[in-house]
């Protein structure tokens, strides 16, 4: 492989993420269990997002703002001040939550450094990912920073563009088979998918990928086993 660039994921790729939405989601459930069963209340909050991609995009505020819009779905526009004031609050304690890098993530960039161009390649919103990468300490690693509206084909051509390589030149790592590797795959290049053992509903595909320029890893780590030569 004549691999120049290597992208990775941020979000349960570098450092801990959905867990904390899980979180979340649980208390906000729990917060209207009054109005519906909290498992009524997940779902329709999961519509909610989803149909709201196409404004808010990825990301804590448009979580926040989906919370909201659900709430008052779900009790008929009849929810309390003090509960709108609470959904607000579980938005912003998700924002400072702490960043937690998963594990052999600096040996990875340690080693992969000085032998390719490391890039991050993440979607969400603009401002947080900014906050999480600093205070991940990770910044200095990388090339270039991409934080992306969406991770379609035509979001990692446009990068690739940006990079100045073909496509075949590119490798993503990611924890999404959705965001991270199918579209990747299409154009050309080439994708290593590390699973993460929690994943938001929306990033969910059933997908047996059977594909030279794919593979699938158990862990991050394993990522130099394919590059052990460059990384001496």
């Amino acid at each position: 492989m004549a691999i120049k660039v290597i992208a990775f994921d941020a979000d349960d790729t570098l450092w801990i993420n959905e867990p904390y939405f899980q979180e979340t989601e649980h208390k906000f459930c729990q917060l209207l269990e009054d109005y519906l069963p909290q498992h009524t209340v997940s779902r329709e909050l999961l519509k909610t997002e989803v149909d709201n991609l196409s404004l808010y995009g990825y990301g804590i505020k448009g979580f926040m703002l989906s919370m909201i819009e659900t709430a008052l779905t779900v009790s008929n526009k009849t929810i309390s001040l003090e509960a709108i004031e609470k959904t607000i609050e579980l938005g912003k304690d998700l924002l400072s939550k702490p960043i937690e890098l998963l594990e052999g993530v600096e040996e990875v960039l340690t080693k992969l450094t000085n032998s390719h161009r490391l890039v991050v390649a993440t979607k969400g919103d603009l401002l947080d990912q900014e906050r999480k990468l600093k205070a991940s300490g990770l910044e200095h690693y990388f090339h270039h920073i991409e934080i992306m509206s969406d991770k379609q084909e035509k979001d990692y051509l446009k990068l690739i563009r940006h990079l100045d390589i073909q496509a075949d030149e590119f490798l993503m790592v990611g924890n999404s088979l959705k965001s991270d590797i199918l579209p990747v795959l299409a154009i050309g290049g080439h994708a290593y998918h590390v699973p993460y053992h929690v994943t938001w509903a929306h990033e969910h595909v059933d997908s047996n990928i059977e594909h030279e320029q794919f593979r699938q890893l158990d862990k991050l780590t394993e990522l130099l086993e394919h590059f052990e030569p460059a990384g001496r």
